[in-house]
């Protein structure tokens, strides 16, 4: 069989961005983390599915921290854009509401449903409606991080130059779509070539504030490589950037970092936002 990119094969480039084929019971996983949210929801001052546009997934949930000013991190969430919803992942803002930073956490349409193109411009569209909306959600300018973890990190890393934005932190970000277009996750999604030119952020350094890359320790080798060089880019066009491999952890269980207000991930954004 002929290699298709990197010297990989088709079907070891679908092994090496097969993150739930790569960790241990991912289903239970997924379970527990969906048990810790809602149990998040049920105890947090929340204000849930507020939508941003039209379409029925463009919406997201405001947990406010209880105080006036507080930073606010906008939190984007995974599934390759195809899978997997905000309520999945409700349970990171757990560490950083204790921490006094409000969150905000945004829901997109799917693929095959959506293009790249449209989930893109939803995020976009988003951060639009928030920055009509200072006062409404409690954003106070300078002091906005956006952040995501997978898919998400992707779509902070496109719009980290937004300018409601001041800060970023995409976690295990996939920043080249190329192999993404010559593996299995391009069923759903089929990129165009337009697409993997545009929405490329290893390809598109723009100027942006402080960045925070963060990537598993223990992830498959090509999502390492995709924070590696990401956070490369942005230290050779001079961006205030900084790289840290979270501990031992996979693609998935490094987001507990963000139950604690003492975890790794916790710790990272309040140094960002609490200076």
């Amino acid at each position: 069989m002929c290699a298709v990119y990197n010297n990989m094969t088709r079907e070891q480039l679908d092994l090496a961005y097969n993150n739930t084929k790569a960790v241990k019971d991912f289903p239970d996983l997924l379970d527990e983390f969906k048990k810790k949210s809602a149990v998040l929801y049920k105890n947090a001052n929340v204000k849930k599915d507020i939508h941003y546009h039209l379409a029925p997934r463009t919406r997201f949930d405001y947990f406010s921290a209880g105080k006036k000013g507080n930073p606010t991190f906008i939190f984007i969430h995974g599934g390759y854009w195809q899978n997997c919803n905000k309520d999945d992942f409700a349970f990171i803002a757990e560490g950083i509401l204790n921490s006094g930073i409000d969150v905000i956490l945004a829901e997109y349409t799917l693929a095959p449903k959506a293009s790249m193109t449209q989930i893109v411009n939803e995020i976009h569209k988003l951060l639009n409606y928030l920055e009509t909306n200072y006062d409404k959600f409690n954003l106070v300018k300078g002091a906005i991080c956006l952040g995501g973890h997978s898919a998400g990190g992707h779509l902070t890393a496109v719009h980290r130059s937004h300018p409601l934005i001041s800060h970023s932190m995409p976690i295990s970000a996939l920043v080249d779509l190329i192999p993404i277009s010559l593996c299995w996750l391009n069923e759903k999604l089929r990129l165009t070539p337009e697409e993997i030119k545009n929405y490329s952020p290893i390809n598109h350094i723009t100027k942006g504030g402080p960045t925070h890359v963060h990537v598993g320790g223990r992830e498959l080798p090509e999502l390492i490589r995709h924070s590696n060089d990401y956070f490369n880019k942005l230290s050779e066009a001079g961006e205030n950037a900084l790289y840290q491999t979270i501990g031992n952890y996979d693609h998935f269980t490094q987001l507990n970092e963000f139950i604690n207000k003492d975890g790794v991930l916790v710790k990272s954004l309040k140094s960002l936002l609490l200076k």
